[in-house]
């Protein structure tokens, strides 16, 4: 077996020194064959795990082979979930294969994330073990680890009691082995993280690029797919390195301008760049960050990333979360910035603060053949999407909803998404005019708008973009219009709930300062991206990527500054303000020759 160390198979004895565990983590798969790994959700549900994301087509089997040590009959659990439990099939069902023998219990039939029993199968120590996922529906089947053991007793399922167990039986130590140091650690690979990454690097930082997909670009990568837009800015040399054309959202041209974002970064010889690495924690000492620790979203490995100087770029706000910052979450009061817009009233800006927030998308799209294409019955759907019809999906579909968060219900905002998407697909293809289309393409991950925003020295406003507040330290430019967006439900409760609108505020060209680019509270701390320091209202306009982008080259050379001076961010503004305005006017015009030949 070629990948016996990395798939975190894992023996231990037991008290007696009778019973024989095997945790087989499934996103170590030697071979995921059609299922895709799924780390969206590890901080809400525990791990990376195998999702059979077929699009109503089942999907090629998931191999490994496994070396036992001891011969005998074992017990195997398999943790996994009905993600839509109702009176109906559970649609993200498959079975597991051991050797020759396919398992009779089918899985993926139980509410909630939990171990499912499998049954019990005879393993001969002798030769390596084959084990299958096979998906029996290709609609989102879920499987997280594979439990064997000589032994009937059945593994923990609370999450925090799960997370012990698994330390426990992979006798991991506390702390990462491995520690990397830099000038610069950079966590989130968007293009916030991008161009933050490349500032740095062209400053002659040693930068460290965390990202946890393959690919970077985060909203605009080929996985989720949406344009960018806003202007460049001070920043456009840096900003068309890693950007997009205008293709309609959903377009399969953003591989094309994926492959240009992807050279681009890995050209700079002193960006170490991290992808399928994603941090799980950061500690903070005198109200500084020492380190991240990071995991490797197959293998489980970890590492220790220290640095005088981070940037939280994660779009949730992970890293300031873990450390301390402040943050806000939600819609704030109209009074508590004055940002009302009578026009709007409550849509725009309520009397009492609340826990609404812009929503999350998942892009689709189908296409037309020639020949009659099947789509199964999907009744599981129908509840959300009840008679909607329709073939593509572009920004409106989007869901957010005062009881969920965008970030601790992720999957399941993800998930009533998916629903949405395959009961508009069923219904449409009802209508003959569709006999012949197929789905295309269905995102599995979630593109989000907004979550935690990191508190700074300053909190940009509504009423900032709307008088077009010129700062002494403004970085960064925009002419976009603020856009608020709300579920339609809101206005009529016949529309659908993962429909969304906007309302556009269309005013002067605005500003956004440096000191809304670092904490209040953390010193050495960055944060570049829409969770960037804003209220609800005015994270509507610089949200999008060409912004927050700025912000990301704003923050970059900011970090030079404070090597350069042994500073903090906030020392930038009160005393290095004007040669990092300068270096900022500088830098766009100049070709910094740090790539790799």
């Amino acid at each position: 077996m070629k990948n016996l160390l990395t798939v975190l198979i894992l023996f231990i004895a037991s008290l007696n020194a009778v019973a024989q565990d095997i945790l087989l983590e499934a996103e170590s798969f030697d071979n995921p064959g059609g299922w895709v790994v799924d780390p969206q959700f590890v901080e809400q549900m525990g791990s990376p795990y195998l999702n059979a994301h077929g699009m109503g087509k089942p999907v090629k089997n998931a191999s490994t082979a496994v070396e036992f040590k001891k011969s005998g009959t074992y017990h195997i659990w398999v943790r996994t979930m009905n993600w839509v439990p109702g009176e109906w099939e559970a649609p993200g069902r498959f079975q597991l294969k051991v050797g020759e023998t396919v398992l009779d219990t089918v899985l993926g039939t139980r509410s909630g994330w939990g171990w499912q029993y499998a049954g019990e199968a005879k393993i001969n120590k002798k030769q390596a073990t084959h084990i299958e996922l096979q998906d029996l529906t290709g609609f989102n089947g879920r499987c997280d680890a594979i439990y064997f053991s000589t032994k009937k007793d059945t593994p923990p399922s609370s999450t925090k009691k799960l997370a012990a167990w698994r330390q426990e039986i992979t006798a991991q130590p506390n702390a990462p082995e491995e520690v990397k140091s830099y000038d610069l650690v950079v966590v989130g690979g968007g293009l916030a993280g991008c161009a933050a990454a490349i500032a740095g690097a062209e400053q002659g930082l040693k930068v460290a690029l965390i990202h946890d997909r393959p690919v970077l670009g985060g909203n605009a990568s080929e996985e989720i797919r949406v344009h960018t837009l806003g202007i460049y800015g001070n920043f456009e040399r840096i900003l068309k390195k890693i950007d997009t054309e205008h293709y309609p959202n959903g377009s399969a041209d953003a591989k094309l301008d994926q492959e240009k974002r992807d050279k681009n970064v890995k050209s700079y010889d002193n960006i170490d760049l991290f992808l399928n690495w994603r941090a799980y924690d950061a500690l903070s000492e005198e109200n500084s960050v020492k380190y991240v620790d990071a995991r490797q979203t197959f293998t489980g490995e970890r590492k220790r990333f220290t640095a005088p100087y981070f940037v939280d770029s994660t779009g949730d706000g992970w890293i300031g979360f873990w450390a301390g910052a402040e943050f806000s979450y939600g819609r704030e009061s109209v009074d508590t910035y004055g940002e009302h817009w009578e026009e709007h009233g409550e849509l725009w800006s309520p009397k009492e603060a609340d826990n609404a927030v812009m929503g999350s998308s998942v892009l689709w799209g189908s296409k037309d053949t020639d020949s009659p294409q099947s789509f199964p019955e999907v009744p599981w759907a129908m509840p959300v999407s009840k008679d909607y019809s329709e073939v593509n999906g572009e920004w409106q579909w989007e869901f957010s909803r005062n009881d969920l968060s965008q970030i601790d219900d992720a999957e399941e905002i993800r998930d009533h998404m998916l629903r949405a998407i395959y009961g508009s697909f069923s219904s449409a293809k009802k209508d003959e005019v569709n006999e012949n289309r197929k789905l295309e393409w269905v995102s599995y991950l979630v593109g989000k708008r907004e979550s935690r925003r990191l508190v700074g020295d300053h909190i940009f406003t509504f009423n900032n973009a709307k008088e077009g507040t010129e700062f002494p330290d403004g970085v960064v430019i925009e002419t976009r219009a603020v856009d608020v967006h709300y579920q339609t439900v809101l206005e009529d409760e016949n529309n659908p709930d993962f429909i969304s609108e906007a309302l556009f505020y269309r005013g002067p060209q605005y500003y956004i300062p440096y000191r809304s680019l670092y904490s209040k509270n953390i010193k050495n701390l960055f944060m570049a991206g829409r969770n960037f320091s804003c209220s609800h209202a005015g994270l509507g306009g610089p949200r999008v990527m060409l912004t927050t982008g700025q912000m990301g080259a704003a923050v970059g050379y900011a970090a030079s500054l404070c090597k350069k001076y042994e500073v903090m961010p906030r020392e930038i503004y009160t005393g290095y303000l004007q040669e990092y305005l300068d270096l900022i006017e500088e830098q766009k015009y100049e070709k910094i020759p740090t790539s790799k030949k």
